[in-house]
């Protein structure tokens, strides 16, 4: 491949990158314009569309949010560094998504299990989640 098709090759992928991230971080400044206030004070539990069908609250907002980022940093990491599967502790060839659904759902399960049994603070839970995920990117 010449010189030539190679930087554009990369100028469409840039372009292509951007129209990803774009469009994610004016979700998130929307959504963080959204949230209800009350003489200055932030209600981070209120309801961010009151009288809605579903009852969309900034920290769930926000959840939903960071994993659709972490879908498209996933996405540009495999179109930029693309990889071939390997084999760790779990005893199964696993790639980058694999790992990262491994990982969210022992997080859900963990923050489920934290919550039903009343462990401690839930922002403890995820604590852990991210130190079993970091395990997992780095062993599995």
């Amino acid at each position: 491949m010449s010189e030539t098709a190679k930087s554009d090759l990369t100028r469409k992928q840039n372009i292509a990158f951007a129209a990803m991230i774009v469009p994610w971080v004016l979700v998130g400044i929307y959504v963080f314009f959204q949230i209800p206030r009350d003489e200055g004070e932030i209600l981070w539990t209120e309801s961010l569309n009151p009288g809605g069908w579903m009852a969309w609250v900034f920290p769930t907002a926000t959840f939903f949010w960071v994993v659709a980022g972490i879908l498209i940093a996933f996405s540009i990491l495999a179109i930029r560094f693309p990889e071939t599967p390997k084999r760790g502790i779990l005893g199964i060839e696993t790639t980058r998504g694999d790992r990262l659904f491994i990982s969210l759902l022992i997080a859900g399960f963990l923050n489920l299990a934290w919550l039903g049994l009343e462990i401690g603070p839930q922002y403890l839970a995820l604590v852990v989640s991210l130190v079993i995920a970091g395990g997992i990117f780095r062993y599995a």
